[in-house]
């Protein structure tokens, strides 16, 4: 009648039992999903040598892993002294875990054996431990039987002053000096002296009928004919056949009056002077009478100035004339020694500055 209760409670049992060790297992695989490894490539040093610590965690691949830094306390462990932290390699594993590793390098200056206490990583802000290390510092050999041949450091020892090894750098420094003084007086000689350098100059000569026809381009081009202001008009166009007739007949129109000129035109074609000789008479109405003029006047006075100038023209070619300035031998020698005065001041300056480079690269040599 009792046994079945006292087997319910033994499957009840058993069933706890099974279900905390399933919790132990599970507690135990994610615990190892965290690994920490802490080693030594060397355990014994000497006095003053150094040796690396690798600090290893494998951990989840995303985990926020917080190495120790000694950047500020430089001691890992009483006498042991942190010279250096690096960063190491970082490795993914095929279980998706990555493996991060730090470097500490290590000295000591205290021979003894040294204990290093186990360096505490934080992942995800849990606290994990590496394990505990032992590094050997070592004593430099003194052989005791031979003191007397062992000498304090000795104090640090000034290069003695040589005046053999300066003297020829003074020398070729006062050298370079007077290089330089020769360098700047030719400059000021030849500044005070400026070369006289041959100059030329192109004169193109163009026929007087061809300016002639030129200007009254331009007062056909500017319409003045149609305009109101006829003493402007007319005042432009005696002033081109005056200078027309000065350049072509060789006598000064541009002073003489009308009657002055219609004489001096009297060998020319007889038709021709009296149409020119309208157009100055109507010029001197236009301009001292104020006479008013009509269109067709002013265009018949314009095309009769034209027909002047086509009818008396010559056949003359453009021509260009170069004049050439010519020096006189005085000015010849003047430029002669400007140039070679242009000349030393390059040659001392190229060697002022060739001296003065190997002088103070020498300096620098003895100083050392």
């Amino acid at each position: 009648m009792f046994s079945t209760p006292k087997k319910s409670r033994m499957k009840f049992n058993v069933k706890r039992i099974l279900f905390f060790i399933l919790y132990i297992i599970c507690g135990i695989a994610h615990a190892q999903k965290v690994q920490v490894e802490e080693m030594l490539d060397s355990i014994e040093i000497v006095m003053g040598d150094q040796c690396h610590l690798f600090l290893t965690v494998t951990a989840k691949e995303n985990a926020d892993v917080q190495f120790p830094d000694f950047s500020q306390q430089k001691m890992i462990a009483p006498g042991v002294e942190v010279v250096e932290q690096m960063r190491g390699d970082s490795i993914l594993n095929d279980d998706g875990t990555i493996r991060q590793t730090i470097v500490y390098r290590l000295t000591s200056f205290e021979p003894n054996l040294h204990y290093i206490a186990p360096l505490s990583v934080l992942v995800e802000g849990k606290k994990h431990m590496g394990k505990r290390l032992a590094l050997k510092v070592l004593d430099v050999p003194v052989d005791t039987t031979k003191l007397d041949q062992f000498y304090p450091p000795k104090d640090i020892q000034s290069n003695p002053f040589s005046w053999e090894e300066w003297t020829p750098l003074i020398i070729l420094y006062a050298i370079a000096s007077l290089l330089a003084v020769i360098a700047i007086l030719c400059h000021l000689m030849r500044k005070g002296n400026k070369p006289i350098r041959i100059s030329f100059r192109i004169i193109r000569r163009i026929p007087p009928h061809v300016k002639a026809m030129t200007s009254i381009d331009e007062i056909k081009e500017q319409k003045m004919s149609a305009g109101n202001d006829q003493k402007e008009y007319y005042t432009r166009l005696t002033d081109t056949l005056r200078i027309y007739l000065k350049e072509r007949f060789g006598f000064s129109a541009m002073e003489m009056t009308t009657s002055e000129i219609i004489a001096r035109l009297q060998s020319e074609d007889p038709m021709k002077v009296a149409e020119l000789r309208e157009v100055f008479e109507t010029a001197d109405l236009v301009k001292f009478a104020k006479h008013s003029t009509m269109i067709n006047e002013n265009d018949r006075n314009l095309v009769s100035a034209i027909d002047f100038i086509n009818s008396t023209k010559t056949e003359e070619v453009v021509e260009e004339k170069r004049e050439e300035q010519r020096l006189t031998e005085e000015e010849k020698q003047t430029n002669n020694a400007l140039k070679m005065l242009k000349i030393m001041a390059y040659i001392a300056i190229s060697g002022g500055i060739l001296i003065l480079a190997y002088v103070l690269w020498q300096a620098m040599m003895l100083i050392e």
